[in-house]
């Protein structure tokens, strides 16, 4: 499991450098600044989470936090990334839900970690 998750967040880090790169070259002469600063925070927020996601993937916890880090990734910076190139307005409404997996995530790995290190103690 460990392994997996682990690639999937280089793949995602992968992913992420790759998107952040064609939004600052090809996309900067093609939207306006608030398009550009949209994509810009998915790429910022992609970035962070696959390297969460591969942190979290060595401490080899449970798969159900690592998909809340993956669907955050997904519906946040998705839409974000869509709603930037797009325009797709109406995809502002699923952000948020993103950001709830992306929160979800933190606090289950935050109790995981809690309960690893109370383990450890006893």
């Amino acid at each position: 499991m460990m392994n997996r998750t682990a690639s999937a967040g280089c793949i995602s880090a992968a992913l992420a450098v790759i998107l952040g790169a064609f939004g600052a070259h090809a996309l900067k002469n093609h939207l306006g600044a608030y398009e550009l600063s949209v994509f810009e925070t998915g790429s910022k927020y992609h970035f962070y989470h696959s390297i969460a996601l591969i942190i979290y993937a060595m401490k080899g916890n449970s798969r159900s936090t690592s998909i809340f880090f993956i669907l955050g990734i997904l519906i946040f910076c998705g839409s974000l990334y869509l709603l930037a190139i797009f325009g797709l307005k109406k995809l502002g409404m699923v952000t948020p839900i993103g950001g709830v997996f992306f929160i979800v995530a933190w606090i289950r790995f935050a109790i995981e970690l809690y309960k690893d290190k109370n383990h450890a103690n006893n």
